[in-house]
């Protein structure tokens, strides 16, 4: 009773800390993640939890030669570090070690080390044995054990969701594959978790020498230790290096993270070795979704029986869920359609009817998305509406759910529009985005002031009716339920909406078996603290909590198949562009996207009334209107056809890269480089001439040479669209991210210019044209515009517009010789990315870097 009592005092002082650190920058902070190779089974689950979680990691693997930069100026930028090998840290070469020592002491930074037998050669075993760069470890250790009977540490200051509760009997997953911690100092060294060995017949003498051959530890400093806990003899399998020796404290796995203890107990290290930066909180959110009810065959619905069992769990799961309820879902056409006995628990559920919250499905459960007529998706909804008002059922939590997720996303419009219209629906659920599988990546987003959750599985669907049926066994949900998947659904999202259907209540009871046992077990083991809201409630608090999910990131619905087949027959991918013109601005983008608009087989979008012949979709608000909206700037193309949009915002907004690479995976993206000093004087000249106050009340050089300190915010905001956009190296290293090099085709601005026919021809090779045309016979230089015009069957020639090609006074000298030396290190910075993308160099770089600098860079 004492030491669970110090427990809840210790979760308190936890809860203290973390909402003291609430907002801290700190909280964002990345995990470093070291391990061992890419095919790491125990690396994958390390990021795989690290994901579920949405904790920021940054992976190495192999071992390390350089450590990666740990600090920006004065701040760290890990709050965690992790190896899943205990040797790749103690193979470090002293330098990289001790500057790793510092950070982890400097920034208070812990480290988390796994070790299992896989960890272990002969190599390490000898050195573990010999050398002396490992007296900050006195401690011991063997491998390769079978153990049983775990148990938890109840005076561990590390537990935190992990509740002591007694212990977890019978053998351990991966026999074989354990590690126990010996002959280790109390003072220095604090156990967190037990086990006891399984007895394979051979005598503890065998065991004890085994020991003895596998030894960690300084030989100059070793500790006996009882390892007494409650008067038996047990051995530690999870300890805490409390830092006494060198100040940086440690947590040691002595086992992988197939043991599902071993998952809430690696949740626990985190947030207790980032001094509760990172964290997530004890509330967990659950919600029941009861999807069809009065949906399915005769012999699979619910009889009174039935309806009185789930009332009966509803109201025990009461004392234990605050304020829980089920969501029961329905479709009004399939009322009364089983036999006389389940027509019967119909009845009862319209008696009974406020003992739980209803939510709209359709009328006769059809997909929304076969509905492209709004009038009449919307009067089909409106006869599920009337049913509900018949029936008194209460539908004021403004919820629902979609039969198959049709129309939620991919979206389809006339779905969002009818739920507002008849429902008015604030909040739904689904487990489609941005895709099915993985389920540890489900997210939401908000869409049409609608806000949709994720939604999460129990391993129940329509066909699990028996337990002595269930797929693979009984077993295997069982297992689920007792620290498998759905225990771990829980532990690792704060927002749980299951989905169930009517006949998991029926038959077996399959459901309320699943749930009684599950909220059992979290509670037991765990102290998540577990309950519902209404909602939308639960959908503030969600966007509240990750509100960079807000914004939805749209997918091409054609590349996953349960995508397609919940969009509409009406629509065709074939109408999104095969290649984007990205920018960046004043480099000669539009001159581009005029020359390739004289293909007759490249066609472009249609123009907007508002940005012209830019959509401007992926950098700005239009983004939210959906890809339907973007769809039909572009007509439906013929097997010739190749299409592509231009919009020059896209270079540097660093929204742009992870929204069009979504959307338009593996297309290709243009990019037109000129002189960063041009570009930057074409940019001031620009604003000057459509009357801008800043640029007309000040010289060029003024503008850049502002201080940020005495500028005001109008020539600061002139002075970054000047200067920022020719830091061209940092803007593709951020498309790098989400778009691979061989994608990205960069264009010599100055020899677009010059003589542009030669940069069409490469540019239809590039882009896979199989018609090549020859530009040479459709431009001309034209002496009076100053640039190339567009050959025309009459013999004249058609340029561009007035405002292209405008003369500008030469820049002055000091501020040439200003913007040279500004952009002289990211030009190096350029010329290397590209020789590392495998890209020719365009010619004013080229220029602009000596041959010394040449050779210095490669």
């Amino acid at each position: 009773m004492h030491s669970e009592q110090s427990r809840c005092q210790s979760v308190s002082r936890f809860e203290d800390l973390i909402n003291h650190n609430k907002g801290n920058p700190q909280t964002r902070l990345k995990v470093l993640v070291f391990l061992k190779d890419t095919r790491s089974t125990l690396g994958k689950n390390i990021m795989s939890i690290l994901e579920s979680v949405r904790f920021k990691y940054h992976p190495i693997y192999g071992d390390i030669k350089n450590l990666p930069l740990l600090t920006d100026n004065t701040k760290g930028r890990y709050s965690l570090i992790i190896f899943d090998n205990i040797f790749t840290y103690l193979r470090l070469n002293l330098w990289n070690r001790q500057m790793l020592d510092k950070y982890c002491r400097n920034f208070d930074v812990g480290v988390i080390f796994f070790q299992t037998p896989g960890s272990v050669s002969n190599k390490d075993t000898e050195k573990a044995n010999q050398s002396t760069q490992i007296s900050g470890f006195p401690i011991s250790f063997v491998s390769g054990l079978t153990l049983k009977d775990y148990s938890l540490n109840s005076l561990s200051s590390v537990l935190r969701i992990a509740r002591p509760a007694g212990t977890i009997e019978g053998n351990l997953p991966s026999p074989g594959e354990w590690t126990i911690f010996n002959n280790y100092n109390e003072t220095l060294y604090q156990p967190i978790a037990y086990a006891q060995q399984v007895d394979d017949g051979k005598s503890f003498f065998n065991f004890k020498r085994k020991l003895k051959a596998n030894l960690y530890f300084d030989p100059n400093i070793i500790y006996e230790t009882s390892q007494k806990e409650d008067g038996g003899n047990k051995l530690v399998t999870v300890i805490h290096d409390t830092g006494y020796c060198d100040g940086i404290q440690r947590i040691i796995f002595g086992g992988n993270l197939k043991f599902w203890m071993h998952k809430v107990l690696f949740l626990d290290a985190a947030t207790y070795l980032s001094r509760y930066k990172l964290n997530i909180p004890l509330e967990r959110y659950v919600q029941v979704d009861i999807d069809d009810v009065f949906v399915g065959r005769t012999t699979t619905r619910m009889t009174e029986n039935d309806v009185n069992a789930l009332v009966r769990f509803q109201n025990e799961v009461r004392k234990k869920i605050p304020h829980f309820r089920f969501m029961l879902g329905f479709s009004g056409k399939f009322i009364f359609h089983g036999n006389e006995e389940e027509n019967a628990g119909d009845r009862l559920f319209l008696k009974i009817h406020d003992n739980f919250s209803w939510f709209p499905h359709m009328w006769s459960h059809m997909q929304a998305h076969l509905f492209n007529n709004v009038t009449e998706l919307c009067n089909y909804m409106d006869l599920n509406r009337k049913f509900a008002v018949r029936h008194h059922l209460n539908t004021s939590s403004h919820y629902a759910v979609a039969p198959h997720h049709s129309g939620v996303f991919p979206v389809h419009e006339q779905l969002y529009y009818c739920w507002k219209k008849i429902w008015n629906i604030t909040s739904t659920s689904t487990e489609e985005y941005p895709h099915l599988r993985p389920d540890h990546k489900r997210r939401g987003f908000i869409y049409k002031n609608i806000k949709v959750l994720p939604r999460q599985t129990c391993g129940l669907f329509t066909h699990t009716i028996e337990l002595d049926k269930y797929p693979g066994g009984p077993e295997v949900l069982i297992n689920s339920i007792n620290g498998g998947q759905l225990f771990e659904t829980i532990l690792y999202n704060q927002f749980n909406i299951f989905m169930t259907h009517l006949p998991n209540y029926c038959q077996d009871r399959l459901a309320i078996y699943t749930f009684d046992r599950a909220f059992n077990f979290v509670q037991t083991w765990t102290h998540l603290r577990l309950s519902q809201e209404q909602p939308d409630e639960l959908a503030n608090k969600y966007f509240n909590l990750y509100p960079e999910e807000k914004d939805p990131i749209w997918l091409n619905p054609c590349l996953e198949k349960r995508h397609a087949e919940i969009w509409s027959k009406n629509k065709t991918c074939s109408q999104l562009p095969q290649f984007v013109v990205v920018g960046p601005q004043k480099t000669g983008t539009t001159a581009l996207y005029w020359y390739l608009t004289m293909h007759p087989h490249i066609v472009s979008n249609k123009p907007s009334p508002t940005t012209f012949e830019e959509v401007q979709f992926f950098s700005g608000s239009n983004y939210l209107k959906g890809i339907d909206w973007y769809m039909n700037f572009f007509p439906i193309p013929d097997e010739k056809t190749v299409m592509f949009e231009k919009s020059a915002t896209y270079f540097t907004n660093p929204l742009v890269p992870k929204r069009l690479s979504a959307l338009l995976p593996n297309k290709h993206i243009i990019v037109v480089l000129t002189n960063p000093a041009d570009r930057a004087y074409s940019w001031y000249q620009h604003m000057k001439s459509h009357g801008d106050p800043t640029a007309t009340t000040h010289t060029f050089h003024e503008i850049i040479r502002s201080k940020k300190k005495s500028s005001t915010p109008s020539v600061t905001s002139l002075q970054h669209h000047c200067l920022d956009p020719g830091l061209y190296a940092f803007h593709i290293e951020n498309w790098m991210e989400y778009v691979s090099p061989k994608q990205i085709i960069i264009v010599d601005g100055e020899k677009l210019k010059d003589n542009p026919a030669e940069v069409m021809y490469w540019m239809q090779r590039w882009l896979g044209i199989k018609q090549v045309k020859d530009y040479k016979k459709m431009l001309k230089f034209d002496k009076k515009k100053g640039f190339f015009c567009q050959v025309q069957e009459n013999g004249r020639n058609k340029c561009l517009g007035k405002s292209k090609g405008r003369k500008y006074p030469e820049m002055e000298q000091k501020t040439r010789e200003y913007l040279d030396h500004y952009y002289r290190e990211p030009n190096k910075r350029l010329y290397a990315l590209l020789d590392e993308m495998d890209k020719p160099k365009p010619s004013w770089l080229v220029k602009q870097i000596s041959k010394t600098e040449k050779d210095i860079i490669k």
